[in-house]
């Protein structure tokens, strides 16, 4: 139990905004010595484990094509889209969004959107120009509220619907924990389970979104 003292290092770290490489790594390290680890065996742990993920690096080859794109202006291209459909609210948009997210992380797929690939140079925009397109230009902070609804849908949609797909990491570290405890459970019976809770949290959050729709109606129809 003495283990579980970096959960607890980290939420102190967070709670109090020290640097969170610096929380992350003293967190790992409180871990480690407490299960009986010497700091060079930690720093061992430290070495495979980046070496083992080192193929995540590719990741930062999507950022330069994604500044050309936005470069060539395919935010305008999503603001003028939406200009056109104007039967469209941003709340529907983004429950739209919100399930395509969903199931295509329950397929394993999520790394198909994201913050960085769909909500700054497409997602956001199209919501924005939805609202543009009934209201007109956007002050400030309602701005910031459509771009802030647009990232916590993909959030959402992203960590409810990924439980579901078997060979994610989270089902695989609830197997490994529970495998530590003598309980042996069968990964798909964990996804199984995941889907009520999906479902659940593709409700809730599409009734929000439902209410963000009525909450900026009516403030810029003032």
């Amino acid at each position: 139990m003495l283990s579980l003292l970096g959960v607890a290092a980290v939420v102190v770290g967070f709670a109090v905004r020290l640097n969170p490489l610096l929380v992350v790594v003293g967190a790992a390290f409180i871990t480690g010595l407490a299960a009986g680890l010497s700091p060079f065996e930690v720093l061992d742990a430290f070495g495979k484990s980046f070496n083992d993920s080192r193929f995540i690096s590719v990741a930062f080859l999507v950022l330069p094509m994604i500044g050309v794109v936005e470069r060539a202006g395919i935010q305008e291209q999503a603001r003028s889209l939406m200009s056109r459909l104007r039967g469209i609210s941003v709340g529907r948009l983004l429950i739209v969004y919100l399930a395509f997210r969903q199931i295509t992380s329950a397929l394993g797929l999520t790394s198909i959107a994201g913050h960085t690939q769909t909500i700054r140079p497409i997602i956001a925009p199209m919501a924005e120009g939805a609202v543009e397109a009934r209201f007109g230009p956007l002050n400030p902070d309602a701005q910031q509220d459509v771009r802030a609804a647009a990232a916590a849908t993909d959030n959402i949609g992203l960590f409810f619907g990924e439980d579901i797909f078997i060979a994610i990491g989270s089902i695989l570290l609830m197997v490994g924990f529970l495998a530590t405890a003598g309980i042996t459970v069968d990964p798909i019976h964990l996804s199984i389970w995941a889907i009520p809770t999906a479902i659940a949290a593709f409700l809730i959050h599409a009734a929000r979104l439902l209410l963000f729709d009525r909450t900026i109606r009516r403030r810029l129809s003032r």
